[in-house]
């Protein structure tokens, strides 16, 4: 039996990356947010099968989001996301990406995001 998509979902995942251009932005890491949701598009459903090498491993995505933001010093939070974007299309069965970057601390008031979308939705 197949149903009509699959989307793997990491939401919340925070962390200190060097981002921004900003003379205080590049004294150290700042905190960000991720959110990315990873479409495999059709999948068979999986009721007892309990093998992970059948499907794609949401730690491995994880790592990947965390490994992309702080191996250097990105300055726009716009490049961040493309790069984000870019790397999680090419894991296995991946259709579709959306990302989205918050910057958690940029303003007293409020924080900033950007988000993208690649591929198929």
């Amino acid at each position: 039996m197949r149903n009509e998509q699959q989307v793997i979902h990491i939401s919340g995942l925070r962390f200190g990356a060097k981002l921004g251009i900003l003379d205080f932005e590049r004294e150290g890491p700042q905190p960000i947010q991720v959110d990315a949701a990873i479409n495999l598009g059709p999948q068979a459903l999986v009721s007892r099968d309990s093998d992970i090498g059948h499907v794609l491993d949401y730690r491995r995505i994880r790592q990947i989001i965390i490994d992309e933001c702080t191996a250097e010093h990105t300055d726009l939070l716009e490049a961040l996301v493309a790069k984000l974007g870019k790397r999680l299309m090419k894991l296995p069965g991946v259709i579709g990406v959306r990302v989205k970057v918050h910057k958690l601390e940029i303003f007293p008031d409020c924080e900033v995001a950007i988000s993208a979308e690649v591929g198929a939705w």
